[in-house]
């Protein structure tokens, strides 16, 4: 029986691709498990922005923070202060061209409220933003506790963020809810899971972040306290 003629480079094709496989079911792998845990954490995510709510029965604090982003939660903060929860407001992220008049209007609230006991931040441009302006009014204000009113989707962000710049804040959360997803709803709901993909995505970014500075702050500190002992 005569021999099977190989193809030139038949023998060598198929060594690199037996060389090449367990790489390409190890990155297979590997890609199915992060994409496995990234949609895992995206339900649990979900799952818990909609099960936050506004509680029944509001603690009081020093203070009253609300992150700008939308009327029904300046109207929530306004409302907490009107019952007395909180000595100050703080609106932190208000558009620059937004007076102080506009805001009250759009409230309903007396002048008198916001003469004696609302503030307002037009430095902060976004979450991070929100956090370090609210830390320097708390600290100006001589404040240790506030309450934190934005909307559900947004509150796991805004806590991760405002207790990164100050922990010794104390945060009582205040979730405002537009729209019911606390049994699931956001499954079906298109718009629902456009908001809570990119605040989910924008949350692992911000986890990322927070890691990588204290990565580099790590890193910084060890030749620091090298050249200390030397």
């Amino acid at each position: 029986m005569k021999g099977r003629i190989e193809a030139p480079g038949g023998a060598s094709e198929r060594g690199a691709r037996r060389g090449r496989s367990p790489w390409l079911r190890l990155s297979f792998w590997t890609g199915g498990a992060l994409l496995l845990s990234f949609a895992l954490g995206f339900a649990l995510f979900s799952t818990h922005v909609g099960r936050l709510a506004a509680p029944q029965a509001q603690r009081a604090a020093d203070a009253i923070i609300v992150l700008t982003g939308g009327q029904s939660r300046i109207d929530a903060a306004v409302s907490l202060l009107k019952s007395g929860k909180g000595k100050r407001l703080l609106i932190s992220g208000v558009n620059p061209i937004a007076r102080p008049e506009d805001l009250r209007r759009a409230t309903g609230a007396e002048k008198s409220l916001f003469s004696c006991c609302v503030d307002i931040d037009h430095a902060a441009l976004d979450t991070i933003g929100n956090a370090e302006e609210s830390a320097k009014w708390m600290h100006a204000n001589a404040f240790s506790t506030a309450i934190l009113v934005t909307n559900n989707y947004h509150m796991p962000r805004s806590l991760l963020e405002m207790r990164r710049i100050d922990d010794s804040i104390e945060l009582i959360p205040y979730p405002v809810v537009n729209t019911r997803i606390d049994r699931g709803e956001w499954m079906l709901n298109a718009d629902a899971l456009r908001v809570l993909f990119t605040e989910y995505t924008k949350y692992l970014a911000a986890i990322a972040r927070g890691m990588l500075d204290e990565r580099m702050g790590a890193a910084t500190a060890q030749p620091l306290e090298a050249a200390s002992v030397e």
